[in-house]
Order: structure tokens, then C-alpha cells, then sequence
């Protein structure tokens, strides 16, 4: 678009009047010329944000009014509902907005459609498009190169700045992605990059070679999503190279890529760490959330009944003295909720590649010192409020209600300790065979913390009060 109207994303209020501009102005009776002169000042995606609200008969003439660059552009922001509005376009236009998007944007949506006519839309394309997008289309979703686009611009390394200037200008006419230019050896392979502003302000005689940056960052095309992540945040370019296995320059990743990227990762992470097998959204429809859902419930239940038959063992404890009972509940909570924030920090800290050994071991015993002190503050806490409420509530001696007091608040450091333990060491031993470590998901986690729990609780129960001081 033109000039783009700036909208601060704070300023709640602003956006609906935004909105209402928009719809204002679509309606109104001025002539195609005028509407579509006005509608250049507004951003995609505030324009994308109103065609819900329009008929389809508005939209259509949105569609007439609005360039195809500018098309493609407002589509890009449409999200999910992109494809619903291609259906209400001529297929031969269709087509062309297809092509003038962001060819990773118009790859994720002919994946995803279910339209009937994208056949037809892919075989109206220009042969060139249509090779670029089906060749991106066999990529699989975890791999890097599903997430390029082919919009960016290449320079020959023994090219004259001047003659990298005209080469640049006759690119941007095709390519807008200029930020970052990349440079090819006499052989097409990847060579360097070279930032716009150096190429701007470097002498019209200096040769290219002498500005290139050879040590640019890059990735492969077959690299995992989850490998190079961390790559990708930490050079926070505009644009990445992917490269092919013989190094030659088969798109980019931009910034925007990496957001989108990192913003579906985490997204994915939540999910597993909910126990799902994959995110879920508003709209989507009950056969597949109860799909993605029952792998895990299957799991989770069996390891239940494992929980349930190891508290069976303990039958004969809790039948001779049942208060124990009424805190067992307290003892599983804090020990699950341990191991999940173990779990937590653990995940964030092994996105980091460059974690070595030391630093694993490091981890480990900083979580267990955390959930010893953390259980040793609240021992402390639940001997005192526990005693009192065995004394005054169910009339205990006062030697039997603090020895009941102190071993739960003992059990509370065991579990807490060996479940800060688990919460670290777990996701650890999954990346290690490599398993996604956010599939040692809350669920998981907090099933085994409950069987460590029970134990700790109940063992120290039988070896204590019963063994020890013949409470029963």
C-alpha cells in the first residue's frame, strides 16, 4: 500500500472509529476512482480486519477496487477466512492474488483450503509461480524451508557497485524484500550478503566483493523447525538464506517468518503441555479436539489406575490411622505443582543448543535446592497449622498432632525435592533420545509426581507414626 495509516496498537478506542471509516467510505456513493485512492491510505490489514463485516456484494467491489499487489497483500492478513474470500473471486483473479502473495503465505493456504476450485486456481497460474509454490508444497511442515518465500534479490560477487545498483533497481520491480541482498558466486552458489545501506553508500567504483558480509547466517532447507530456531532469534535479521544441500539459494526466512515461526512453536509446546497432541482453536469442529485429546486421557488413565493400585498398598496404613487421609490431597497438589514449574523452566532452558553437561547438572541440582527450600518453608508452615488443627479439631494428644504435623511436613520436602527432580530430569532424557521435551507434558508430569507423593507420604507414614512411634 502507499501511505499507510498508523494505528497505535495500545489505543483500543481508536480501532473500532478505524473501522467504521473504512465501512463508511466503502459505502459511500463516490465514484471506483475515488474509493480506490482513499482505500490506498488505510493498512491491509485494518482492511482485511473489515470484510467480514461487508456483504459478499461490498466485498466483491473491494475486490474490483483494489490492485492485485494490494489484494494479495489484504488476503495475506485475512488469514483462515483468505480462502473463503478467493472462492468469491473470478478464478483467473483468484489465481493472480494467489501469485502475488508471499509464496510460504500461498503455499499454507492451498494446503489448508478444502475450495473446489483450487485446482483451478493452481492451473491458471503463471508457470513460473506454480512451479515455485508446488516445488515449496513438498516440503514437510517441520522443516525450515516451509516457512520461506522466494521474494528476495540476488547480486553476481564480481559485479561493480554501479552495476549492483541497476541490478537491484530491475529487481525491486518484482521483488520488495531489498532490506538484505545476497550474493552468488560465478557458479550460483551462496556467497554472502550485502545490507542496502552499504550498497547505498559505498563508491560508485568499489568492487561489491569488498562490502559482502561472508559470514552471514543461513540455514538448510532440511533442517528442523526446532533445530535452528534458536539460530534464527538470536542473529534477529531481517533475513535468513535457506540454502540446498549444494548451497545454492532456494528462498528466504524472513522476520516476520521467525515470529510466525516461534508464535506456532510455542503454540504447539502449550498444547503438548496440556496434553494435547496438537493445538486446537475455536472453530474446530468436536470429532477432531476429542481425537487430539484421547492419545493422552488413554495414557494418563492407565498411569492413574498405577497411582490408585500404589495407593491400594497402603490400605492397612490409612485404616489405622484415616486422618492421614485428609491431607493426601494437600501432598499430591504441591508435589504436581512442583514438577510443573520444574517442567516449565526446564523446556525454556533446553531450547537453548548450547546447552552442555555441566550446565543439565547445573539445572538439576538448582531446581532440587529450590523445591527442598520451597518444601522446607512450607514443612515448617503445615507442622505448625497442622498441629494446631489436629489438636483443636480432632482432639489429638499433643505429642500424636505434631508428630502427625512434622511427618506430613516432612513428606512435603521428600516429594518436593524428587518432584523438582523429575519436572527437570524428564524432559532432559526426552530431548535426549529425541522426543519433543514439551510431550513430558502437565498431565505427565503431575500423574508421576502423585505416585512419587503417595510413596514418600505414605512410606514415611508407616516408618514414623507406625514404626516408630506406634501411633496406630
Amino acid at each position: 500500500m502507499a501511505e499507510e495509516k498508523n494505528i497505535s496498537v495500545d489505543n483500543k478506542k481508536e480501532e473500532p472509529e478505524f473501522s467504521k471509516e473504512i465501512l463508511a467510505l466503502i459505502r459511500s456513493n463516490k465514484s471506483p476512482k475515488v474509493l480506490a485512492d482513499e482505500l490506498q491510505d488505510y493498512h491491509a490489514n485494518d482492511l482485511a480486519t473489515v470484510l467480514p463485516v461487508l456483504s459478499p456484494k461490498e466485498r466483491s467491489m473491494v475486490y474490483r477496487l483494489l490492485g492485485t499487489d494490494d489484494l494479495a497483500e489484504v488476503m495475506e492478513y485475512a488469514d483462515e477466512d483468505a480462502a473463503a474470500y478467493l472462492d468469491e473471486m473470478d478464478p483467473r483473479k483468484a489465481a493472480d492474488v494467489l501469485s502475488h502473495m508471499e509464496t510460504d503465505q500461498a503455499v499454507d493456504l492451498l494446503k489448508t483450503t478444502t475450495s473446489p476450485k483450487k485446482q483451478a486456481w493452481i492451473e491458471l497460474m503463471d508457470p513460473e509461480t506454480r512451479k515455485t509454490i508446488q516445488s515449496l508444497a513438498t516440503y514437510s511442515e517441520d522443516v525450515i524451508a516451509s516457512r520461506m518465500t522466494t521474494n528476495y534479490v540476488t547480486l553476481q560477487s564480481n559485479m561493480t557497485i554501479q552495476e549492483a545498483m541497476k541490478s537491484l533497481i530491475d529487481q525491486a520491480a518484482v521483488h520488495d524484500n531489498i532490506s538484505v541482498i545476497y550474493v552468488l558466486d560465478d557458479k550460483g552458489v551462496y556467497y554472502g550478503a550485502v545490507d542496502l545501506k552499504e550498497l547505498i553508500i559505498a563508491r560508485r567504483d568499489t568492487k561489491l566483493e569488498d562490502v559482502i558480509t561472508t559470514n552471514y547466517p543461513y540455514v538448510y532447507a532440511d533442517e528442523k523447525i526446532d533445530d535452528c530456531l534458536e539460530k534464527l532469534k538470536e542473529y534477529s535479521e531481517e533475513s535468513i538464506p535457506v540454502l540446498s544441500d549444494s548451497n545454492e539459494i532456494l528462498g528466504v526466512i524472513t522476520a516476520q517468518d521467525v515470529t510466525e515461526v516461534v508464535d506456532d512453536e510455542m503454540g504447539e509446546d502449550y498444547a503438548k503441555l496440556g496434553g494435547l497432541s496438537a493445538e486446537e482453536d475455536l472453530n474446530e469442529p468436536v470429532k477432531q479436539s476429542v481425537r487430539k485429546r484421547l492419545p493422552w486421557l488413554i495414557l494418563l488413565l492407565f498411569l492413574g489406575m498405577l497411582v490408585s493400585s500404589v495407593v491400594g498398598m497402603f490400605e492397612t496404613i490409612v485404616a489405622q490411622l484415616t486422618i492421614l487421609m485428609s491431607f493426601q490431597s494437600m501432598i499430591l497438589d504441591m508435589a504436581g505443582n512442583v514438577g510443573t514449574q520444574s517442567l516449565a523452566v526446564t523446556i525454556r532452558v533446553l531450547m537453548d543448543e548450547k546447552l552442555t553437561v555441566h550446565d543439565k547438572v547445573h539445572l538439576i541440582l538448582k531446581e532440587m535446592t529450590v523445591g527442598g527450600m520451597n518444601g522446607l518453608l512450607l514443612a515448617v508452615l503445615a507442622f505448625v497449622a497442622i498441629g494446631v488443627y489436629c489438636l483443636v479439631f480432632k482432639h489429638q494428644p499433643v505429642g500424636a498432632s505434631f508428630a502427625i504435623s512434622g511427618c506430613i511436613g516432612l513428606s512435603l520436602i521428600v516429594a518436593m525435592v524428587i518432584s523438582s527432580f523429575v519436572g527437570t530430569a524428564v524432559p532432559m532424557f526426552f530431548k535426549k533420545v529425541g522426543v519433543d521435551p514439551a510431550a513430558a507434558s502437565g498431565p505427565l508430569i503431575t500423574t508421576v509426581t502423585d505416585m512419587i507423593g503417595v510413596v514418600s507420604y505414605y512410606g514415611l507414614a508407616s516408618i514414623v507414626l507406625i514404626g516408630i512411634l506406634h501411633l496406630a
